[in-house]
């Protein structure tokens, strides 16, 4: 039986749950389901405003997550970025990869946070008690 293969990106306001995904990627070819969450971790600020080009952000997410699919074969791809102000301890990036095999996942979602990090147009501004910043995707 060959299994149907989805992929799905969201750029999402609210905040993030993973149990969704991770039930999606349940199937009968998937012997690996990989979670990659982003968090907003205690670097010395007290909140992060994230901004997007939601239109090309959304194209440029569908493009790394079928490209991850097919170099990896995985049998399921789900990409979720947040925007809007997030705490410390928030998710801020969600990739859920199915495979039949866990290192064919665990590729396609470290290649999937990479792409993230190079090309798709997402800026990131930090506040702290001297000021707020905008910082790349490097400083993550």
């Amino acid at each position: 039986m060959i299994e149907a293969r989805s992929v799905e990106v969201f750029i999402k306001k609210g905040k993030i749950d993973s149990n969704i995904a991770i039930e999606k990627a349940k199937g009968p070819s998937a012997g690996a389901i990989v979670t990659f969450c982003g968090i907003v971790r205690d670097d010395g600020i007290s909140k992060l405003l994230v901004e997007a080009d939601e239109e090309m952000a959304l194209l440029d997410l569908q493009t790394i997550a079928a490209d991850a699919q097919k170099e990896h074969n995985l049998t399921y791809v789900h990409v979720e970025h947040r925007i809007g102000t997030l705490f410390i301890g928030e998710i801020i990036v969600l990739i859920v990869c199915g495979a039949g095999h866990r290192k064919e996942a665990f590729l396609g979602s470290e290649y999937i946070i990479e792409r993230i990090k190079e090309r798709v147009p997402i800026w990131k501004k930090e506040y702290t008690g001297e000021g707020e910043r905008w910082v790349s995707s490097e400083h993550e």
